[in-house]
């Protein structure tokens, strides 16, 4: 990877992080996965479009791109090199050969001007060091016309894997976690500020509309507070407490989680900004 500059991001994405969300690739796609065709539909993919995935982690919404855009092609781009891995991995399984994956750092990668006719991110653009610039090295990567469509988390409170943690603040550090407009997950959870930073980078006929939907986190609540706090945040929030804490805070969860248990699965819904916007002509 020849430029990056989100180094604090690239070093976990590369690390704990990077592996266990590859590892876990089929259980988040599992929490994710009702976003998928919302997200492919808004960016109106056509057969022989060329589709830009930013942040494409192991690359379930990039396969998704490559079958709509069966005449043209798609390109993942991510900081992680294991969740690139199981991208590539998957796309060789699936015998997908319009897909292709790179590690770049989608803020100042050199895309080709105008190589793409539509960008498309789940959950992927909220980490960047500075999206206004960001965004605008997306649109130079877009043709005239060119279409952007993207998920990003709303109000932390809309969420129900936040509920589930901020539940634990009896046993956790858990500060800040979840406050709107803070680098991380809820940066862009302000509507005004993706309008800001859109216009910003020179897109035009932005427009946002709220979407829900239900994820699957795991069997039961024992396995879904495993996989909660097996994440990067919550082995971070454990890390800081003695294991008697941790050993409370886990129990607290599981008995939080137990009231979403249904027909064998947790679920939990996640609330999310669905945003277009287009390159201006």
């Amino acid at each position: 990877m020849r430029n990056v500059v989100n180094t604090e991001q690239a070093q976990a994405w590369n690390g704990y992080e990077g592996t266990y969300w590859a590892r876990n690739q089929d259980r988040w796609d599992a929490v994710n996965a009702g976003f998928d065709q919302p997200l492919l539909t808004a960016a109106a993919i056509g057969g022989h479009d060329r589709v830009l995935d930013v942040g494409c982690g192991s690359g379930r919404t990039t396969r998704l791109a490559a079958r709509r855009a069966v005449n043209g092609r798609a390109l993942g781009v991510d900081l992680s090199d294991p969740m690139l891995e199981r991208a590539r991995a998957s796309a060789e399984r699936e015998g997908l050969g319009n897909v292709t994956f790179e590690h770049a750092d989608a803020q100042v990668h050199p895309f080709g001007p105008g190589a793409f006719d539509a960008a498309v991110s789940r959950y992927g653009v909220m980490f960047f060091a500075d999206p206004t610039a960001a965004f605008a090295n997306i649109g130079g990567a877009l043709r005239p016309g060119g279409r952007l469509a993207f998920i990003c988390a709303a109000d932390a409170d809309l969420n129900g894997w936040v509920r589930a943690m901020t539940a634990l603040r009896d046993h956790l550090p858990l500060g800040d976690f979840g406050v709107p407009g803070r680098p991380g997950m809820f940066s862009l959870a302000d509507p005004d500020r993706i309008r800001e930073v859109l216009s910003g980078a020179g897109f035009v006929r932005t427009a946002l509309r709220r979407v829900e939907a239900y994820g699957n986190w795991g069997r039961n609540a024992e396995e879904a507070a495993a996989f909660l706090l097996g994440t990067g945040p919550g082995r971070h929030l454990t890390g800081q407490v003695s294991r008697e804490a941790a050993d409370r805070a886990r129990e607290a969860l599981e008995e939080h989680l137990r009231d979403h248990e249904e027909n064998g699965s947790v679920r939990l819904l996640s609330t999310a900004w669905l945003v277009t916007a287009a390159r201006p002509e």
